[in-house]
């Protein structure tokens, strides 16, 4: 009775261990194949963001190679010392600005495009300036046109002086013609007033394709003081430098 009774309490003490081994088993294989899950996930999602990462990586030189060639094809403007040289005094310049210039320059001014407009402003420390203007046009039948425009306005602007201030005498001269590029053209303009003043005023405008650009240099005096020929250097730089 008690051997019957102690075999009854093995058998069930071995059949429970067998249960719990089993569950304990099916436990594991569940975890494992849980594990198996999850890390199948992480895996997919790592090589999603491998994936996405390596396209970022290709796509960002492109993405960055766009702004270096449109700031390549900027036209370029004239350094300080490319103006004619002052006997006693250094240039100065200002950063190339949109727009067009304030005041807007002798002459020229009215004739200007606001929108397209960039300038840089040049200064002595004495009683010398200058100013370059340029603007980048549609195409070049466009470019073509405002430059003939521009060159239409400094030949009439004496007479315009005249006929607004009859206090004031003007006198216009054409220096003729420059090789370069498309073709730059230089003029001079004197302007007195009867209580005194004289300034020397000289123009350029020159194009190169669609890019227009006009200088103005001025200083007290008259055409003794006009400095021509170191003005149709600067022209010449002036145009160069537009590409």
């Amino acid at each position: 009775m008690n051997t019957h009774s102690h075999h009854d309490n093995s058998a069930s003490t071995g059949t429970t261990a067998t249960t719990a081994s089993t569950v304990s088993t099916t436990r594991a294989g569940v975890r494992a194949r849980l594990g198996r899950a999850r890390l199948g996930r992480a895996g997919a999602i790592g090589l999603a963001v491998l994936a996405t990462a390596a396209t970022t990586a290709v796509l960002a030189p492109t993405a960055t190679a766009a702004p270096r060639a449109t700031q390549a094809a900027e036209p370029a403007f004239l350094a300080p010392n490319e103006l004619p040289p002052h006997a006693s005094s250094a240039w100065y310049a200002s950063p190339v600005t949109a727009g067009t210039p304030d005041p807007l320059p002798f002459c020229v001014g009215p004739a200007l495009p606001g929108a397209t407009s960039v300038h840089r402003d040049f200064w002595t420390e004495y009683d010398t300036g200058a100013v370059q203007v340029t603007v980048v046009e549609r195409d070049e039948t466009s470019a073509k046109s405002l430059a003939a425009l521009w060159n239409k306005t400094i030949r009439a602007c004496a007479d315009k002086v005249e006929q607004e201030d009859p206090d004031m005498t003007a006198e216009f001269r054409d220096f003729g013609s420059i090789n370069v590029e498309e073709g730059a053209n230089v003029y001079g303009i004197h302007t007195a007033h009867a209580w005194g003043s004289s300034d020397i005023n000289m123009f350029s405008v020159g194009r190169d394709g669609r890019t227009v650009t006009v200088v103005k240099w001025g200083q007290m005096g008259n055409f003794q003081h006009a400095q021509v020929p170191d003005f149709k250097k600067t022209t010449t730089t002036a145009v160069n430098k537009l590409y």
